[in-house]
């Protein structure tokens, strides 16, 4: 891929810039589809965890283990799965910045250099990328599994 194309590459360029945008919306929109599904079973998971306590403080020690290893392994999942669609945005914004230097308009750069040079509004420090954040929450919930199961054992 060049710098700058010739004006009868421009069209095939901008059809693969396209086709790489939307690409990058898609993975965008599996990872809130995959969010909302871990989300949901982690819900449920804790909710049963939370009414079921003065049950599973009668079973066996090793029930409590059990359902907590499941919500552990559902968070370290969700977390790696995370990280995975990050690393694959990360790899396609590469190629949408590189085709974006040979178009008349660095829409996706232009953004991203407004975000990491300009403080924004009411906040100090640089700009929270969503993948941070949202990783985070898996993160509470492997906690939340730990302390429910001490809370079990308890009881």
């Amino acid at each position: 891929m060049t710098a700058n194309p010739r004006p009868e590459q421009r069209p095939e360029l901008l059809e693969l810039y396209t086709l790489a945008v939307e690409m990058a919306d898609r993975v965008s929109a599996r990872r809130g589809s995959a969010n909302a599904f871990f989300l949901s079973v982690q819900s449920a998971l804790v909710t049963l965890v939370g009414f079921g306590t003065p049950q599973f403080a009668r079973s066996p020690w090793w029930v409590p283990l059990a359902v907590a290893s499941a919500g552990i392994t559902l968070s370290v999942t969700w977390w790696m799965q995370l990280r995975s669609y990050r690393d694959l945005n990360r790899a396609k914004f590469k190629v949408i910045l590189k085709l974006e230097e040979g178009l008349a308009a660095r829409v996706f750069g232009d953004e991203w250099d407004i975000l990491r040079r300009d403080p924004l509004p009411g906040r100090r420090g640089r700009y929270a990328e969503l993948g941070t954040s949202e990783r985070v929450v898996p993160l509470v919930f492997a906690v939340a599994h730990l302390i429910l199961f001490a809370g079990t054992l308890s009881v």
